[in-house]
């Protein structure tokens, strides 16, 4: 029977939030237009603030606007008035953060900033507090019921929402991309898996090059050396022509012909399966699943004859996308 409650209660408490959205969607005007447009042209940082719960949402929406282009610090309220207020310039963005809009730990901050003529955004519930009269862009929360009525809840999940939606606006107006995002994010899956294949390809001297009349007796011998079960060859103009691997050397063997009187061009695959360097690396993952191959030879934009790099799955396994 508790059980039963307590999924009501949860219940309960999400359908408070979605109300709590629905009404912050309704807030949505022209002063975020505002908010988001000097984000996004802000040539410093944007340092956020807020306390208790509301300090809890501003770390966040810094961690977020960091991630995705902008600059951004989380500033303690308290510590503030103990010297931290000289983090600020005056080409900061100022975004102060409380549901009521009269915490006094912030009375000072926003008197440094209005002083110093400073950008500052609030993000309030109440018209006639002190936060809403003394920012010069003003993002009014609605006014919210919160869950078990003492605890902030509501209140802060539209907060985090807001945050959310200013950090996508930006993102968004910067332009702010796949390539973006994982030159600020090269560890963990994500970064992973917007590796593009020049980021893994094998190159240079570990590119299982051969030339087309070279005889297979020789041919094996790279190939065992080069260790990825495939042979990439070039005619005397140096282009890509054809494709070895250890699969077809099997099925010469099982009919009993003798490689070593051949040469490399009579026993290659013609035109090989190529990609663009530029391509994510799990998409090449796919097509080699699709094409149930092991090996893909990597041209650039200007000529696919010419081969720059080869991916091997194995590549592909140890960068954590696979």
């Amino acid at each position: 029977m508790m059980k039963k409650k307590f999924i009501s209660i949860a219940k309960d408490v999400i359908n408070l939030e979605i109300k709590a959205l629905q009404k912050l969607k309704k807030n949505i005007n022209s002063s975020f237009n505002d908010a988001a447009i000097q984000i996004a042209k802000c040539q410093s940082k944007v340092i956020l603030c807020g306390v208790g719960k509301s300090g809890l949402i501003a770390s966040k929406i810094a961690a977020t606007l960091s991630s995705v282009g902008t600059p951004s610090i989380n500033l303690s309220a308290s510590d503030s008035s103990h010297g931290d207020l000289g983090v600020l310039s005056k080409k900061d963005i100022l975004i102060l953060i409380s549901y009521s809009g009269q915490t006094a730990e912030l009375k000072n901050i926003i008197k440094y900033a209005n002083r110093n003529k400073i950008l500052l955004i609030g993000i309030m519930s109440k018209k006639e507090s002190i936060l809403y009269k003394a920012s010069d862009i003003k993002l009014l929360l609605p006014r919210v019921k919160e869950a078990g009525e003492i605890v902030p809840s509501a209140s802060t999940t539209t907060q985090l929402a807001l945050g959310d939606a200013l950090a996508i606006a930006v993102m968004k107006f910067k332009k702010f991309g796949n390539q973006d995002f994982k030159r600020l994010h090269p560890a963990g899956t994500l970064g992973a898996q917007l590796q593009t294949v020049e980021d893994i390809m094998l190159t240079g001297k570990k590119i299982p090059f051969i030339n087309e009349k070279l005889n297979m007796k020789k041919a094996l011998n790279i190939l065992t050396d080069k260790g990825l079960g495939v042979l990439i060859i070039r005619n005397n103009k140096k282009k890509t022509i054809g494709i070895i691997t250890d699969g077809q050397i099997r099925r010469y063997n099982e009919k009993n012909l003798d490689l070593q009187l051949k040469s490399a061009n009579e026993v290659m695959t013609k035109n090989p399966i190529s990609v663009n360097k530029d391509i994510l690396a799990a998409k090449a993952l796919s097509l080699m699943n699709n094409k149930k191959i092991t090996s893909l030879c990597v041209h650039d934009k200007k000529d696919k004859s010419k081969t720059v790099g080869i991916l091997h799955v194995h590549n592909i396994l140890q960068s954590s996308i696979g």
